[in-house]
């Protein structure tokens, strides 16, 4: 099982940064689609993801249209301030492609309007214009993998091994 997390033309490397750690975190794989708002170099990029790059799967596309080339036929979920059903809502299944916008515009109207039934929303108080993108990626994700019974996850800490003092 792998919950595939899209970021459509990100532009805050700390963003992207905290995402791939999320990725990492779930064994997602994380899809850039430029163009991109910084280096893949960026410092601030490699510090928000930590010691975790090696652990994730990142593939890049030239474009919005090169990804549904080769991910169309799966299931695709828009996250977006704009859609009626609540991410708790969707069925997520194995293999699922979770779709984020830039942090400054989202994702286009246009896809939005012709995928509303794949469109899903975070809810928030109505004053709030929207989420931390790492944030909601983050959110999202972990609802998929909850569904997925966090299939392939350590699901088992180690507190019981701890002594406590008193």
């Amino acid at each position: 099982m792998a919950i595939n997390i899209v970021l459509v033309e990100p532009e805050i490397p700390q963003n992207t940064g905290n995402i791939a750690r999320t990725c990492a975190a779930i064994g997602g794989v994380l899809h850039l689609v430029e163009p991109l708002g910084f280096s893949v170099e960026d410092k601030y990029l490699k510090r928000a993801g930590l010691d975790y790059w090696d652990l994730v799967d990142v593939r890049y596309y030239r474009s919005f249209e090169a990804f549904l080339e080769k991910n169309s036929s799966c299931q695709l979920v828009f996250v977006t301030t704009k859609a009626d059903r609540i991410y708790t809502e969707m069925e997520y299944l194995e293999d699922c492609f979770i779709v984020f916008g830039k942090e400054t515009k989202g994702l286009p109207e246009e896809l939005l309007v012709k995928n509303h039934e794949k469109c899903v929303r975070i809810p928030m108080v109505q004053e709030a214009r929207s989420l931390n993108l790492s944030n909601a990626a983050a959110i999202v994700a972990y609802e998929a993998a909850r569904q997925l019974d966090f299939r392939g996850l350590k699901k088992q800490g180690n507190l019981h091994r701890l002594k406590w003092e008193r």
